[in-house]
């Protein structure tokens, strides 16, 4: 029997843990709880979490905290819950690693279509793309391992990239030397809720070119082209796996 996808959700709320973990089972899915961060951690060490549901503010540790320390070791794809809808605050959430945002009070519905579609992407390349027989790409003596999902920098220290970032670079990667433009982007990466992702796919591009230590004043991996969008300056070599 193929084993059904786990999905943790934290939220210090017992009645919305309840509610959604009852909900997702009836829907075919794992679900796993935690109340706070400390439990968080707990329950990712001994499940093979598929997908995180984190609400922003907890007792312990704030989402964005757990956020971010989470994305510095992992890719585990990250949904995150607040009662604050600002767009600074979306922004700030995709800018911490996180894949979507949803603001509370939300039906779970609603809840369960962005989890679908968040597994969908993670799992698959964008539809209008050709899929790439090779399981690494090299670029500027980087590589970018497709089936692990790791980038490894030229000095072979391992660099973990959030869902987003590892869509947004293979993308690139996939279009060496070619402008794809910022609404090509959005919509590849964030699909049907693409115009909340307006502004947020500029902060992917910041965030992804620290983690490939490219001057962001003077970028020479990921440039912008201004008025378009951005370019990946360099070949890419398919390779069977990394050297």
């Amino acid at each position: 029997m193929e084993k059904s996808d786990c999905i943790l959700i934290v939220d210090d709320e017992p009645d919305i843990r309840h509610l959604l973990v009852d909900y997702l089972a009836r829907n075919g899915f794992e679900a796993i709880a935690a109340g706070n961060g400390r439990e968080m951690w707990h329950q990712l060490a001994h499940h093979a979490v598929d997908l995180l549901v984190l609400d922003l503010m907890l007792p312990d540790t704030d989402g964005l905290t757990l956020c971010r320390d989470l994305r510095a070791k992992s890719s585990l794809p990250v949904i995150m819950l607040t009662a604050r809808g600002e767009e600074a605050d979306r922004i700030v959430g995709i800018e911490m690693g996180a894949d979507d945002y949803l603001v509370k009070p939300f039906n779970p519905r609603e809840l369960l279509a962005r989890i679908k579609a968040i597994l969908r992407r993670t799992r698959a390349l964008p539809p209008n793309l050709q899929p790439e027989p090779a399981r690494c790409l090299v670029f500027a003596d980087w590589c970018l391992d497709t089936a692990e999902r790791l980038l490894t920098a030229p000095d072979g220290v391992a660099v973990p990239l959030s869902g987003g970032e590892f869509r947004l670079l293979r993308i690139l990667l996939e279009h060496p030397n070619r402008v794809v433009t910022r609404d090509q982007l959005v919509e590849m990466i964030h699909g049907r809720e693409a115009e909340a992702y307006d502004r947020a796919i500029d902060v992917q591009v910041s965030r992804l070119r620290q983690r490939l230590r490219d001057d962001s004043r003077e970028p020479q991996l990921i440039k912008t082209v201004r008025g378009e969008g951005y370019v990946l300056a360099a070949s890419v070599e398919p390779r069977g796996s990394c050297p």
